[in-house]
């Protein structure tokens, strides 16, 4: 394991994140913001450059950056943290956030995709800063790690190491022979929702600015709230759009490029997908019902919209939501806690367990209570038609179980600020599934700028656990890792 070779990729990292850093600058020339606003990303865009020149000329550059798979796991783990780092300068040299707990809490928000804010009032804060933390989603969503595998081909057979740590999913879905070429046809796919939602949003009588910063939130499953008013979301038209694009950015990403070549085929036979599809369906049919036989919503029709809106939320784990939901029924708060455990497809920007180990697990279980009744039986387990080896099946069983045991142990710790269960567990599980919103006080339309620093420093542990697919993040605290 290399420090010198992870060192200069990060500072590649931070260059390539100083780009972006500039486009809130141009929001604040043509909104007439103050200068400090400007000088607020000036500085962070300074301290990246000055870490690669420094690493740079501090440490050379001889050869291709070629990564371990131990290598390429701590260099995942420290481009978020580092990422976040740079990114939440802007909030506290504009005074928006002067707290470091509270502005790093807010960053990692963005770029986990969770969707957790300490900001009360997003209105108040000026428009180069709500651009800068839609974007932090919007980079998030795809990964940033993947970005620079797409922008530095250099990386060499390392690049399959960081999509694998970094991709959401048990396996990563080769799109081409080079993984360089497969990300950046995972950008292009990405690129081309956000500009449709764009349109979709503004033909919905969405201002261009609110537009843009809502179709980024969106297609990277973040969910935040990009206005505290949000009128956009009182209109039928924009709750629908936003729907289905919610559930699209919940799907395997390779499977929206097959669409696209004309694989239809593939879609169909897609045994994730159809169980998604499904889990959304029915659970937006109960809760519809519900709303309607206890008068929750006005018609059948707001029914079926607002539990289909909400459903498609947060399995996709985005976060998004016009009402509290909370208010409702027991039948539909259980139904929406469920969703928070599942999560969005392998591929996806989405978090939580994901589908396709919520199937295979399934799939493990009925194997198992086959061979209690024919114990000479061979059995195998096969997700789209591909049997399935036991080391795979045996990787999603040992992951669900330490994504709850770290469910357990991050909600122990809220609760030790003196929360009610409700809250602590909807919280751990919120931040987990990289969801955002929960019940109890972590409930719509309620910021986390309540919890004690050390809560909120747990949360970030929980939010890079999530999404960087608990193992990845964990497997950094054990013994084997560090030995030679």
């Amino acid at each position: 394991m290399s420090i010198k070779i992870i060192l200069r990729l990060l500072s590649m990292l931070l260059v390539l994140l100083s780009i972006p850093l500039a486009a809130p600058i141009g929001v604040a020339i043509i909104y007439g913001e103050p200068f400090f606003h400007i000088r607020a990303f000036l500085l962070p865009i300074g301290i990246a450059i000055g870490f690669f020149l420094f690493v740079r000329f501090g440490f050379g550059q001889k050869g291709i950056p070629n990564l371990s798979p131990k290598s390429g796991f701590l260099f995942v783990c420290l481009a978020w943290i580092s990422a976040s780092l740079v990114g939440c300068i802007p909030f506290m040299a504009a005074g928006v956030i002067p707290d470091f707990t509270h502005a790093y809490f807010e960053t990692l928000g963005g770029f986990t995709t969770t969707g957790a804010s300490v900001i009360a009032d997003v209105d108040s804060i000026p428009r180069s800063l709500v651009f800068w933390r839609a974007l932090t989603y919007w980079m998030g969503g795809m990964g940033i790690v993947v970005l620079t595998v797409a922008v530095f081909p250099l990386l060499g057979f390392g690049g399959l190491h960081l999509m694998e740590a970094e991709t959401p999913g048990p396996t990563v879905n080769k799109l081409s022979p080079k993984i360089a070429k497969s990300a950046k046809i995972l950008w292009v796919v990405y690129l081309g929702f956000t500009a449709a939602l764009t349109l979709f949003l503004v033909a919905g009588g969405l201002q261009p600015f609110d537009a843009i910063t809502r179709a980024m939130v969106t297609v990277s499953t973040g969910g935040c709230r990009a206005g505290s008013a949000d009128a956009g979301y009182s209109s039928r038209y924009v709750q629908i759009i936003l729907m289905i694009f919610m559930l699209l950015s919940g799907m395997n990403f390779s499977l929206h490029y097959k669409i696209l070549t004309g694989k239809f085929r593939d879609l169909v036979r897609d045994s994730e997908w159809r169980l998604y599809l499904a889990i959304f369906i029915v659970v937006s049919a109960l809760i519809a019902h519900e709303l309607w036989r206890t008068g929750m919503s006005a018609s059948l029709g707001d029914s079926l919209l607002q539990a289909g809106f909400h459903v498609a939320s947060l399995l996709s784990t985005t976060g998004f939501y016009t009402l509290d939901f909370s208010a409702w029924g027991s039948l539909s708060q259980i139904f929406l806690l469920f969703l928070l455990f599942v999560g969005g497809c392998a591929g996806s920007t989405g978090g939580g367990i994901k589908v396709i180990r919520i199937l295979t697990m399934f799939k493990m279980a009925v194997t198992e209570m086959k061979y209690l009744v024919y114990p000479r039986g061979v059995f195998g387990i096969f997700v789209n038609g591909q049997y399935l080896k036991k080391n795979i099946v045996y990787n999603c069983a040992a992951l669900v179980f330490l994504y709850f045991i770290v469910f357990v142990a991050v909600a122990v710790v809220v609760a030790t600020g003196g929360y009610d269960i409700l809250t602590s567990l909807t919280t751990s599980l919120a931040f987990l599934s990289n969801t955002g919103v929960g019940f109890g006080r972590a409930a719509p339309f309620h910021s986390f700028d309540f919890l004690p620093p050390y809560i909120m420093w747990t949360l970030d542990f929980a939010m890079l656990i999530g999404r960087l697919e608990v193992y990845t993040f964990l497997v950094i605290f054990t013994p084997a890792f560090w030995k030679r």
